[in-house]
């Protein structure tokens, strides 16, 4: 079978699985994401690695966990973790351009404050930080080329926090033309290198487009601010959430983004416009899939679309994300469409945002051995027989201050293990909402032990130092191994 050499990977960020038609979304807002999934391979539990922005994109760069690249927070809060990756780390990008590859990459960064995309091998415009940077000259200069006003905005949606001050800006109307959104111009210019590689005389191509939606805030023009009627909306059913029985700086988060301070509709409000948002994120996707089809590049082009993580959108009482690892943040979408390989395929194997580094790489005929946390896709892609793990791990280290988190989630179960609080036990067949902790319920006894057990296994294997205070704290089985890392007393040692 011959291999399509050229790549596009499409990324949104804080983008929840359930927004997709293909995922099983009612409202007909995602046309072109559906039919990517129609025509290509939908991954049912596709995780990210860790919710927060830039661990996870780093991962993505480096086909590694963040506990072993070690890039673990945002720098905009940064609470003393790395800023930047180290020298000498592994890039896919690198290993592309080391095969002849073209690499573009346009939109959203956010992989470390002194190290630009440019820095790992991507042309295209530097575009930083977490929002979209209105201000940045390229994108001016866009506007005063095409004659469109500039951004201003109104309707700002924000509620109220424990100090009285004023919330985040969580949603706010726009007063420009489609024509004139961060959206379009990431569009426009993901189309201008596409033409740029057509004509580059054949040689393969790496494209990524990184929107910064539909991350909060919402800040959206008429047409999609309005575009879903905030009485078609659903509510979550984790709306519900007491807290009782879990973490405290659940409900802490929850005065943060100052959900209580707010009436359901604005609720309401919020998911429609969040909606909205996809909806325009995927018109102009369509824009881009339609040029690469002009160009005649689609019959050569393996195409990814996925996000950095989720996001809550009133789930649990919370939005954006943080320290509680529900599903709402954890599962995202997952496509991948490889010309030559089966369309409409669905797959229900736990994979990650990790696993496309090594599918990147396989594809560039690169090695994919360095992407040391990553597994190629391709075989689940093309239907072939393969033994795959029947659980997935994720982590979390922190954002506005230190908060260490490993997640183990099963086919039926997740377990949460939080050493400042309690633990947390979800049966997702009983309660696919997350909102009964079981961790201490006497009936889930074996269920908690075994997953501990895996757990502390699959971190000891992979090196996770945080495996050091399970040993202490839970029943994870025989350990072969001084736990105390002392070897100084009579407990450890023996005299010959």
């Amino acid at each position: 079978m011959t291999q399509p050499k050229n790549i596009l990977f499409l990324m949104t960020d804080q983008h929840r699985a359930d927004t997709l038609g293909a995922y099983g979304n009612q409202l007909g807002t995602t046309p072109n994401l559906d039919e990517l999934a129609r025509t290509g391979t939908r991954f049912d539990r596709w995780y990210t690695p860790t919710a927060i922005c830039t661990p996870a994109r780093a991962s993505l760069l480096t086909g590694q966990a963040p506990f072993r690249h070690k890039l673990l927070a945002n720098y905009e809060r940064n609470v003393g973790y790395l800023e930047d990756l180290g020298e000498g780390q592994f890039a896919f990008s690198q290993a592309l351009r080391d095969k002849g590859y073209n690499c573009g990459l346009i939109g959203k960064w956010h992989v470390g404050t002194n190290k630009s995309a440019g820095d790992f091998g991507f042309d295209g415009p530097d575009l930083p930080g977490w929002h979209n940077p209105v201000d940045h000259p390229d994108y001016l200069a866009y506007l005063e080329e095409r004659g469109l006003p500039p951004y201003e905005i109104s309707d700002r949606i924000r509620g109220t926090l424990p100090n009285g001050g004023p919330g985040n800006l969580l949603a706010a109307r726009l007063h420009q033309p489609v024509e004139a959104t961060f959206e379009h111009y990431l569009a426009t210019r993901a189309i201008e290198m596409l033409e740029r590689y057509a004509a580059d005389g054949g040689k393969p191509f790496f494209l990524a487009l990184h929107f910064f939606g539909p991350h909060l805030p919402y800040i959206l023009p008429d047409e999609y601010f309005d575009l879903i009627d905030p009485a078609d909306v659903e509510l979550p059913r984790s709306v519900a959430e007491t807290f009782q029985g879990k973490p405290m700086v659940q409900k802490n988060y929850s005065a943060h983004w100052t959900f209580d301070t707010m009436p359901i509709e604005t609720t309401r409000k919020l998911i429609a416009v969040y909606q909205g948002y996809v909806a325009l994120i995927d018109f102009e996707l369509g824009r881009v899939l339609d040029a690469m089809q002009r160009l005649g590049l689609a019959d050569d082009t393996s195409v990814f679309f996925t996000c950095d993580h989720g996001e809550f959108t009133g789930s649990h009482r919370l939005h954006d994300k943080g320290p509680a690892m529900y599903e709402d943040i954890y599962r995202t979408p997952g496509l991948l469409r490889v010309p030559g390989r089966p369309g409409g395929v669905v797959r229900d194997e736990f994979v990650s945002l990790l696993d496309c580094t090594a599918t990147i790489l396989e594809l560039a005929g690169a090695d994919p051995k360095a992407a040391v946390d990553s597994r190629s896709l391709l075989p689940l892609v093309s239907g072939e027989p393969v033994e795959w793990d029947d659980d997935i791990v994720c982590e979390f280290h922190g954002h506005h201050f230190p908060y260490p988190q490993r997640m183990l989630r099963t086919d039926r179960y997740k377990l949460v293990v939080n050493p400042d609080s309690v633990n947390e036990l979800y049966d997702l067949e009983l309660d696919p909402d997350e909102l009964l902790n079981v961790y201490e319920h006497p009936e889930q006894a074996a269920v908690r032990s075994r997953m501990l057990r895996r757990l502390y296994t699959v971190l000891r294997e992979r090196g996770d130092n945080f495996y050091h205070w399970m040993t202490s704290m839970y029943d994870v089985g025989d350990v072969g191994y001084d736990p105390t890392m002392s070897g100084l007393d009579e407990t450890t040692y023996q005299k010959e």
